[in-house]
């Protein structure tokens, strides 16, 4: 796999792309940028936004978007496509080519991902395991 620099800036990693998956981030993108608790960047080479932590993603790949959420096991009441995906109760909605996915419910998964960071605290902190007063493998 050939090994790419990362975009700049968000505006442009959606610039960089073209046709279908253009469209496709740009429309995930709107949507999501309605709900004004979250920060835009890019980190680990795609779209990431934040609110306490880590909270959804936007990856554009050659065959496919991404739309991930770190706590996205819990919101799949509400879209039942997302799977089970890695650590920090990760899932992801594959899209593919004529794939969409109403701008109503990208706002909801967003804002119930934004109020999870709020009241379970950063994903990232809350997955990591906490170390044991004299256990002697924190000492070395």
């Amino acid at each position: 796999m050939k090994k790419m620099t990362p975009a700049a800036s968000p505006e442009a990693y959606v610039v960089a792309l073209f046709g279908w998956r253009r469209e496709c981030v740009e429309s995930l993108r709107a949507a999501v940028r309605a709900v004004s608790a979250l920060e835009e960047v890019v980190k680990w080479g795609h779209l990431v936004y934040l609110a306490n932590g880590p909270t959804l993603l936007i990856r554009a790949e050659q065959e496919r978007v991404l739309f991930g959420f770190w706590r996205g096991q819990r919101l799949s009441d509400i879209e039942p496509r997302l799977k089970k995906a890695g650590k920090y109760e990760m899932a992801t909605l594959e899209l593919r080519e004529g794939m969409s996915i109403k701008p109503s419910i990208v706002r909801r998964l967003a804002r119930e991902a934004v109020a999870l960071n709020q009241t379970l605290g950063n994903p990232v902190h809350a997955a990591k395991p906490a170390s044991k007063k004299g256990d002697r493998s924190s000492r070395r």
